[in-house]
């Protein structure tokens, strides 16, 4: 099995909803803003080849919005899916499987694409993952705080075009080498790719851990829906990652693919930084 780190570019959100309560004269340290007040992060994606699947977890935003929605998020950098694929010898028709951790715009919009009025999944042969419990969270009747997130153009294609599939926490292995873990505090049953890679325990952490800037416990998005219920999933989880020395794939941090925690005076903070080539 290979693992690869799929680079798809950089967007920009506000620092203060990036960070909660959390005071900008703390958290401008570790993720400086700009004169908007926003800060950079990364749409960093997983690819894994096992010589049966070719699995994505995650898309980025994706290309179909308009540039008034673009205009929000000022999208930048030279890499995107497309060419990052290529540079692996790989088409994202290639792709077997598409893993979505949840279903706000950032993680699954290139899902989707637009060709003139249609709307069609962006892997054409790819089977789409999720969770009946997120998937219904997302779609029956998506409460106020994350509508803006839950974007049907993103989402209702995949059901329409037949390639959906679910996963859930009584059923929670997809192969051999992953399983998915659910949380709760960030949105409804979001899953978290538990990976068995050399030797190792690689956890993708989606929005439970952004970025390294986000490791002491209150750092907690002002965008999770139940901040109380995150801390207490990464308390959990902080204790886990440290006694058992997993590996953390970092979705959103601008400069640090991967990162370990370790246990100091402050509480657990990051031990390391490296690339997943590394490994």
């Amino acid at each position: 099995m290979k693992l690869y780190t799929i680079d798809t570019g950089f967007f920009k959100l506000d620092g203060g909803a990036m960070f909660g309560v959390v005071p900008k004269a703390i958290w401008h340290k570790t993720n400086p803003a700009d004169d908007r007040n926003l800060c950079t992060w990364a749409t960093r994606l997983l690819l894994m080849e096992d010589g049966q699947r070719l699995t994505l977890i995650d898309t980025a935003l994706g290309d179909k919005q308009d540039a008034k929605f673009f205009g929000h998020y000022f999208m930048h950098g030279d890499a995107s899916l497309d060419s990052s694929l290529a540079s692996l010898g790989f088409h994202r028709d290639d792709i077997t499987d598409v893993i979505l951790t949840h279903l706000h715009f950032d993680h699954c919009g290139g899902a989707i694409k637009r060709e003139g009025e249609k709307l069609s999944p962006a892997f054409k042969n790819a089977r789409f993952w999720s969770n009946e419990t997120h998937w219904n969270w997302a779609t029956v009747n998506p409460n106020p705080r994350e509508k803006a997130s839950f974007l049907s153009e993103n989402i209702l294609p995949i059901y329409e075009s037949g390639q959906l599939h679910f996963l859930s926490e009584d059923q929670n292995r997809f192969d051999s080498n992953m399983e998915m873990r659910f949380v709760y505090g960030h949105t409804e049953a979001m899953m978290l790719p538990q990976i068995n890679y050399k030797g190792k325990t690689i956890l993708y952490m989606a929005d439970l851990l952004p970025s390294v800037g986000h490791i002491p416990l209150p750092y907690v998005m002002s965008y999770d829906v139940r901040p109380l219920i995150t801390m207490d999933e990464r308390q959990s989880y902080w204790k886990e990652i440290v006694e058992h020395e997993y590996i953390l794939f970092l979705e959103h941090d601008p400069v640090f693919e991967c990162c370990t925690l370790q246990n100091t005076e402050k509480g657990i903070r990051l031990k390391e930084t490296f690339k997943l080539s590394e490994l």
